[in-house]
């Protein structure tokens, strides 16, 4: 089976065909998530969050996103790998993002990286694209602009707003993006940016009319017992976090003096 590479994403575009991608944090996961089929592997900053507990992407560094790339690409063969670049990394100046993201480029083997920000971070991703590093844009609710957003919002609702969106959209594909992720934006207005550019959008609580979806792993799979996306098709898995916890009480009830309340098929079929 052929690798995923930017071409890949622009061809399913033309043809209509949407692309599946989550995010990903470790090589284990990596290679479940990539023998199921999908198209990318995003290792997110979400991870400072989900992973370390944190209450933002903000204190994300480089060499943690670095350090949990490396494993999801030792687990992948097909799916494309996207670094995300942390806050900081690449905003300063353009010196700095190609020093960093090159770094990542090489350090982790990921196919990509992904920035956040419109018009202004334009001249950067031209330079990053200039010197081979593919670059997947991030527009609308951009989390490490969350203070400056006033919080985690819809972006994109007034006729202001949805114009600087169409506007940045157009100026990341103009600077060779190979893909932008839409977050929370209105559906209509996902929809037009979509239709209007070449290149894919990737919707993450932006409506059914992207090129394709993208969610943090976890809140798809019901795991973040302090977080439920409202966007999640269908809602997240029926309570695997809770079965988890009832998986783990069991089989510590024994070192506990306490008798089990079930053995699962799984674990009758090993003993007999």
């Amino acid at each position: 089976m052929s690798s995923v590479t930017t071409r890949t994403l622009l061809e399913m575009k033309e043809k209509g065909e949407r692309i599946v991608a989550l995010t990903c944090y470790d090589a284990l996961f990596a290679r479940l998530l990539d023998a199921s089929g999908l198209d990318i592997l995003l290792v997110g900053d979400s991870l400072n969050q989900v992973l370390a507990g944190a209450p933002s992407t903000l204190s994300a560094t480089l060499d943690q996103m670095i350090y949990h790339t490396k494993m999801v690409r030792r687990g992948t063969e097909r799916a494309m790998v996207v670094c995300d670049m942390p806050f900081l990394s690449y905003q300063v100046s353009p010196e700095d993002a190609l020093r960093n993201c090159g770094r990542a480029m090489k350090e982790t083997g990921c196919h990509a990286v992904k920035i956040e920000g419109g018009q202004p971070m334009a001249a950067t991703v031209r330079r990053l694209v200039d010197i081979g590093i593919p670059v997947m844009g991030h527009l609308g609710l951009t989390p490490q602009s969350v203070h400056a957003l006033g919080g985690y919002r819809v972006q994109g609702r007034d006729d202001a707003e949805a114009g600087r969106l169409k506007a940045d959209a157009t100026a990341l594909q103009d600077a060779g993006a190979f893909a932008v992720v839409l977050e929370l934006v209105p559906a209509p207005l996902a929809s037009q940016i979509t239709k209007a550019l070449a290149i894919p959008t990737i919707g993450i609580g932006a409506g059914p009319a992207c090129d394709g979806q993208v969610l943090v792993l976890h809140d798809m799979l019901g795991l973040n017992d302090q977080f439920s996306a409202k966007f999640v098709t269908g809602g997240p898995l029926p309570g695997p976090g809770a079965f988890f916890r009832e998986v783990i009480l069991n089989w510590g009830a024994p070192s506990r003096g306490r008798p089990t309340r079930w053995v699962s098929q799984t674990t009758k079929n090993s003993r007999s």
